[in-house]
């Protein structure tokens, strides 16, 4: 006798993931598919995301609130550089708002996602503390960020197991972990490290941070006088869909700079350090061989890192790592920087659409042979979408953009009776020059990754663009049957 079949919940549309860009889909779908049915799998217990998961001293946004903030959820605290429980409040707050929570199934972590061309549906494979359960979906979505949650990236440092104090990820940081009166050596240049040094440098003994090459940064008042002035005079909403389009705008202008005129873009961003810590300090520790945003700018609310460096607080050291020792770590110039507590913030380890096995009636996908349609899905793989946002400006712009976009998808597949959507190359499409998924950028955590993502073609829609004015074109204006996006 066959054991009964266990029944498998049915959802039009599944989500995976509850942070930022999972509660932003289930508002948008609420919005604009109404009749559809769906579900949020997060693997977590709580939603949030980033800004659950991080908890190192002075967590922060490292771009303004009023366009990482949701387009229909205005951001009113009066920082715009806002810290992460903050953020972590607004999403929750959202969540809540709109009744998206609802729809979250917590500890739900998704393992595998199986497409049946025969059932024209995903089967999604999730693991709980109660054990393997299934789900399936006619539409997935994929919201669960660029980088793994397990761990950060660290590079192996020779002589790590003879250091006697800790060592410690940003990503993993501990509750318990005192760091008061120490010596703390941080190692990076990135966001994470310039947001560490001047809140670990209130209590620590004393805060170095140590690159292994400089970052440009950009000081800016942790309050956007612009957005204060219009809410005194304008309902929430108003003023802040002013500033967001504001904010949105002089981003785009001045990376369009950084392409056009690096060297007056360069002088601009060291004259502004110089006026902070000098000429002798900007030139040995703060001036990159690279152009501005070939890797991405890091941003010093109210000056804070370089109020810590000007103290006896804080210093900065600009070396290579030959080995850690017992008490510190030992540099390739042969100095030694003597330490209690090692942060290694050297960055996130990215992976390919959550971590998930994929397959395609029992063919596993490889994404790496796969081309982007319009940064949001891949050539020949059915009724399936992921969320990513810029690395030139805030994530929820391209976030919000890629939700609408989504729900544009479901909504034609409904009004034209058709359950399959694919992108396929059109036979012009077969020649276009493979470029990387994400293209001038040079940043680390982006070049290691680049061999399992998606290709970019040389032509729309297979452009992978980091334009927010072009892709409200590609996601809002062009049509959704354009001829590549197959309905069956």
């Amino acid at each position: 006798m066959r054991p009964a079949q266990v029944e498998i919940e049915h959802f039009d549309v599944i989500v995976v993931g509850a942070g930022i860009s999972g509660i932003g889909a289930g508002y948008h779908l609420q919005r604009d598919c109404p009749d559809f049915s769906y579900a949020i799998l997060e693997g977590r217990s709580d939603l949030g995301g980033t800004w659950d998961l991080f908890r190192y001293p002075g967590v922060r946004s490292d771009s303004d609130m009023h366009t990482l903030g949701y387009s229909f959820k205005p951001w009113t605290d009066a920082k715009s550089i806002a810290d992460g429980p903050s953020i972590l409040a607004y999403v929750r707050e959202t969540a809540e708002q709109f009744g998206i929570t609802d729809h979250i199934r917590f500890d739900h972590q998704v393992t595998t996602a199986s497409w049946s061309s025969h059932e024209c549906r995903w089967r999604i494979r999730t693991q709980t503390p109660h054990g393997t359960v299934d789900y399936s979906c006619s539409y997935l979505f994929m919201c669960s960020g660029y980088y793994s949650y397990k761990e950060g990236f660290t590079p192996d440092f020779d002589g790590r197991e003879d250091f006697e104090g800790e060592v410690v990820h940003p990503q993993q940081w501990p509750e318990d972990l005192d760091y008061r009166g120490k010596n703390v050596v941080v190692i990076g240049s990135g966001a994470t490290a310039v947001t560490l040094v001047p809140a670990l440098a209130e209590t620590a003994g004393h805060v170095t941070m140590l690159q292994r090459s400089p970052t440009y940064m950009v000081s800016m008042p942790d309050h956007d006088v612009v957005a204060d002035t219009l809410r005194k005079f304008l309902p929430d909403r108003v003023a802040y869909a002013l500033t967001r389009k504001k904010n949105t705008a002089l981003g785009e202008f001045f990376y369009n700079q950084t392409r056009k005129n690096p060297a007056k873009i360069t002088k601009k961003l060291l004259d502004g350090v110089r006026k902070d810590l000098g000429p002798d300090e900007v030139e040995q520790h703060f001036t990159p061989t690279y152009d501005p945003w070939d890797q991405r700018l890091c941003l010093v609310p109210n000056g804070d890192l370089f109020t810590a460096l000007r103290s006896t607080a804080a210093s900065i050291v600009t070396d290579t790592i030959d080995r850690f020792t017992t008490t510190g770590i030992r540099l390739q110039s042969g100095d030694h920087l003597a330490a209690d507590i090692i942060v290694s913030a050297t960055g996130l380890q990215l992976v390919t659409l959550g971590e998930i096995a994929f397959d395609i009636d029992d063919v596993p996908i490889d994404f790496s042979e796969t081309w982007s349609y319009k940064g949001l899905a891949y050539s020949d793989v059915p009724n399936l979408a992921s969320s990513f946002g810029y690395i030139n400006a805030s994530w929820t712009l391209r976030a919000d953009m890629s939700c609408e976009y989504v729900c544009r998808i479901l909504n034609h597949m409904r009004s034209t009776q058709t359950t399959i959507c694919t992108p396929r190359l059109r036979p012009s499409d077969h020649s276009m020059t493979a470029r990387p998924w994400i293209d001038d950028f040079s940043a680390g955590y982006i070049q290691r990754m680049l061999p399992h993502l998606p290709k970019q073609g040389d032509r729309n829609p297979w452009l992978n663009t980091q334009s927010y004015a072009a892709d409200q074109k590609l996601f809002r204006r062009a049509p959704v049957d354009d001829g590549v996006m197959k309905f069956s």
